[in-house]
């Protein structure tokens, strides 16, 4: 969500760097063209990390910059040198940013704190040279592997605010002008709906205890279902250890405050049961207005045994002193905020899925495809016996051999691998 300069949401690409790839090369000295084989392997690819920037308040500067690719490995070199390894990027975000991957919605990290540092993707690990391939029986492989190759990921990086009490209520009802008396914070005031287009975040001391409060924009009815800025809005309250619901006590524009206290927690059930579930305070604003001594009463009678009320004057500061005592009280029964934990253990790497799968095209060959052979492809030598046998190896290894057999594949018949195509033998 852009609101204005505010950013909470943004898609960026990030990529892990390429494995460099493995040096194929012989020694030579004068009169001594071969004298044996001397590549050095491939230099690991960088990774992709996101670090958690207190000096970050959102996310607009993504707006400019939306891609992030780490550093490739360097090939290898002669004389059994390895390549150097790609730098890794770090990426920085305000902490409370959750990670997304964007193709299944999955979380795959919660950046939470200032200065937390999380790896995402990681690099290609480089290919070995042809030094590494000399055996007892194989003096002389003029052959080397590639480097493993990063894909590029789509990712959804969404800011929840982090912070112990959430300001929340209809629009213009005082919850920015509660904010700056209780606190440093300097958000814009003025007498309309939707003054406040981004959550502030205000530290607020009583004494020796100190908190942090965040004046989430107007609710409207219909949020949840993302009516106004809805969701948005929703979203910064998910955090917040206890709730703050600001009231129009007056109704000084014709509106019912029951009627308002209502509907909102109606949206909060709606969105989330565990936003909904949180300890909640009520604060009936602007009681020097008139008809606010009427509509207290009325108020206390429907909630006043189920919720705390504290009547304020937010203009002018009364009434807080008792809000503030309240609410260090009440956060000192409650556990600390947790970051989400992830769904699973996500982390983009290179070269973990060596699956495949067996078709039959319409002309009866068999194809097999998938990663397993896109790693094949990078690491076979046609041309060469001893790479040929390798190739041959894995498939033993894999249980592709098997597999064929399983689908219907028989003697002579052709099986296609990549860019290789042979006649299948028993």
């Amino acid at each position: 969500m852009a609101t204005g300069m505010f950013t909470d949401k943004v898609k960026i690409l990030i990529k892990a760097g390429d494995g460099g790839d493995g040096m194929n090369s012989f020694k030579a000295f004068k009169g001594k063209p071969a004298c044996g084989p001397d590549g050095g392997d491939g230099g690991r690819g960088g990774d992709v990390y996101f670090i958690g920037d207190k000096d970050k308040t959102d996310l607009f500067s993504f707006r400019f910059k939306s891609r992030f690719e780490a550093e490739n490995g360097e090939k290898g070199g002669t004389n059994r040198c390895s390549g150097k390894s790609g730098e890794s990027v770090e990426i920085a975000v305000p902490p409370g940013t959750l990670v997304k991957d964007a193709e299944t919605g999955k979380i795959i990290c919660d950046v939470f704190s200032d200065g937390e540092k999380i790896l995402v993707a990681r690099g290609g690990n480089g290919g070995k040279g042809n030094v590494r391939f000399t055996t007892a029986r194989r003096h002389a492989p003029n052959f080397a592997q590639k480097g493993e190759r990063a894909f590029p990921h789509y990712v959804i990086l969404e800011m929840k605010v982090i912070a112990d009490v959430g300001l929340i209520g209809f629009p213009n009802v005082g919850k920015s002008t509660l904010l700056s008396k209780i606190s440093a914070a300097k958000p814009k005031i003025a007498n309309y709906h939707f003054t406040t287009l981004s959550p502030n975040l205000g530290a607020v001391r009583y004494y020796d205890d100190t908190f942090i409060a965040a004046d989430i924009p107007g609710l409207i009815e219909g949020a949840a279902k993302g009516a106004g800025l809805g969701h948005d809005f929703l979203r910064h309250i998910e955090r917040t250890r206890m709730l703050c619901h600001v009231v129009d006590i007056s109704g000084c524009e014709g509106r019912d405050p029951i009627d308002d206290f209502k509907k909102i927690n109606e949206e909060l059930k709606e969105y989330s049961e565990t936003l909904a579930a949180l300890p909640q305070i009520i604060v009936c604003n602007k009681c020097d207005v008139y008809g606010a001594k009427e509509n207290l009463a009325a108020f206390k009678k429907k909630y006043g045994r189920k919720y705390r009320i504290f009547p304020v004057t937010a203009v002018s500061g009364e009434g807080t002193q008792e809000l503030l005592a309240e609410i260090v009280s009440v956060l000192k029964t409650l556990p600390p905020v947790q970051p989400v934990s992830p769904e699973e253990d996500f982390e983009y790497v290179c070269g973990g899925d060596l699956s495949y799968e067996i078709v039959q095209d319409e002309n009866g060959v068999f194809v097999v495809l998938g990663p397993l052979v896109d790693m094949l492809c990078r690491n076979v030598v046609l041309n060469n016996p001893d790479s040929m046998q390798y190739f041959q190896k894995v498939l033993r290894l894999r249980g592709v051999i098997r597999s064929l057999k399983e689908a219907g594949c028989g003697e002579g018949d052709t099986v296609s691998i990549g860019d290789v195509e042979f006649d299948f033998v028993e």
